[in-house]
């Protein structure tokens, strides 16, 4: 099958959003333009790294002078149907185009360096986002990422956003993550429907 490669320079809405109860959701990136719906499953923890380094992304251009309003208290973003799976995402990179004054994000197809990668080091699959030393610098124009020939044929979502829509998006995102089970007061793992066997209580049910 050919390369896919999706576009929304900007979308119409780009949020993140989740299927399923707490405890057994599934995370997805969702783009829309016009009647295009566009959705890449990934994992909690990658969400959670992509709204922070976005976060951070926008502090650093603030900084720097560029005009970016305040973060408002996000609802919870409800994801367009119908949600059809395009592709697992693997690796998420992020970037500022200077020429074009907009966050770009990219979400590659899951491929098998990223499988070896998770077998070699099941730490690291934590976050398929790269960590700071492999994400762009947070002030840079947008460069070419190289990549082998094998990256060259996975499918590619890339979002170009404003930098308010992209501290939306963040906010949004960060609403998802909190929308799922909330932490036990004791050891701070998520609390299951039924309780859980809490570690601070010797095991006891809480």
């Amino acid at each position: 099958m050919p390369r896919r490669i999706y576009t929304f320079d900007p979308p119409d809405r780009f949020v993140a959003g989740a299927v399923g109860q707490p405890g057994q959701r599934t995370f997805f990136l969702q783009a829309v333009k016009g009647g295009q719906i566009v959705s890449v499953a990934l994992e909690k923890a990658q969400v959670a790294v992509l709204a922070e380094r976005v976060a951070t992304l926008l502090l650093a251009l603030r900084q720097r002078g560029v005009e970016i309003g305040e973060e408002n208290l996000a609802n919870t973003p409800q994801l367009a149907e119908p949600v059809v799976e395009e592709f697992r995402v693997g690796t998420l990179t992020l970037g500022w185009d200077a020429d074009k004054e907009v966050v770009v994000i990219e979400a590659r197809e899951l491929g098998d360096d990223d499988v070896d990668d998770e077998e070699a080091d099941e730490e690291s699959a934590d976050a398929e986002l790269s960590d700071a030393d492999q994400l762009r610098a947070a002030i840079a124009q947008i460069a070419e990422v190289e990549a082998g020939e094998s990256a060259l044929d996975l499918d590619v979502v890339r979002v170009q956003l404003e930098p308010n829509a992209a501290l939306e998006f963040a906010s949004g995102a960060v609403a998802v993550i909190q929308a799922g089970r909330p932490p036990c007061p004791m050891c701070g793992e998520p609390l299951e429907p039924t309780g859980h066997f809490c570690t601070r209580r010797n095991g006891y049910q809480n």
